[in-house]
């Protein structure tokens, strides 16, 4: 009897955002060091986004590492929705008028 393929270990990154500079990896892991960077997230009622290539390409960075320049758009997407998401908005932010 064929067993099913094993499932990869779990695989988290955090990004650390101070609304001035570019984010950066703030911590990363698999298996069970990922489930505790998830649940401490979750703890704190941080928005999780679950993408497996953004979270490879994320976990090359180091420790304290800002993100590359070519994710700048995407990272700033996330950013955004989780702003929304909390019901906040960065400091100094006014709704554009409406058309």
């Amino acid at each position: 009897m064929k067993q099913p393929p094993e499932q990869p270990p779990a695989r988290a990154v955090a990004l650390q955002y101070d609304g001035e500079h570019a984010p950066h990896l703030s911590a990363k892991g698999e298996g069970d060091l990922a489930e505790q960077i998830i649940a401490i997230a979750r703890e704190h009622k941080i928005p999780l986004y679950e993408n497996p290539e953004l979270v490879r390409l994320l976990a090359q960075l180091d420790l304290g590492e800002e993100i590359p320049h070519n994710l700048y758009l995407c990272i700033a997407q996330l950013i955004a929705f989780a702003y929304r998401v909390q019901g906040k908005v960065p400091p100094g932010w006014t709704e554009p008028a409406a058309s």
